[in-house]
């Protein structure tokens, strides 16, 4: 079952993610980690539950939630143990083409090609 955000929680996730830029790497893992601990309570899973269910151990998820360094696959295993794999796809986004980009970027590489004189006279020829 997914979790819905109401407008209170966006406008909190919206304030946390400005201040982020601010933290260094070990609160970033912090905050993180206790993302990861309110996701798996809002999905009434206890720690123990989660960790057989990610097939690692207790520990590994106390450290995760606790923000002490952990593996990518400890990761991984725990966002699919939470059912919750979109949390891939935030932490490393596609990166998307802006439509203004595109614009601009088309009319700079757009260019006339000019015939020689020679070229010019053989074409109306070759019409009439």
């Amino acid at each position: 079952m997914p979790i819905m955000l109401t407008f209170e929680d966006k406008r909190h996730y919206s304030t946390f993610m400005a201040d982020m830029s601010f933290m260094s790497p070990d609160e970033l893992q912090a905050a993180f980690g206790k993302q990861l601990r309110e996701l798996r309570i809002a999905k009434n899973l206890n720690q123990i539950t989660t960790a057989e269910k990610a097939g690692i151990s207790e520990k590994a998820l106390r450290n995760l939630e606790a923000g002490r360094g952990s593996s990518v696959e400890t990761l991984v295993r725990v966002l699919k143990a939470l059912d919750s794999l979109e949390g891939l796809r935030l932490l490393a986004p596609r990166p998307s083409v802006s439509p203004l980009a595109l614009l601009r970027h088309a009319g700079a590489s757009r260019r006339r090609v000019r015939r020689s004189g020679g070229e010019a006279h053989q074409g109306q020829a070759d019409q009439e």
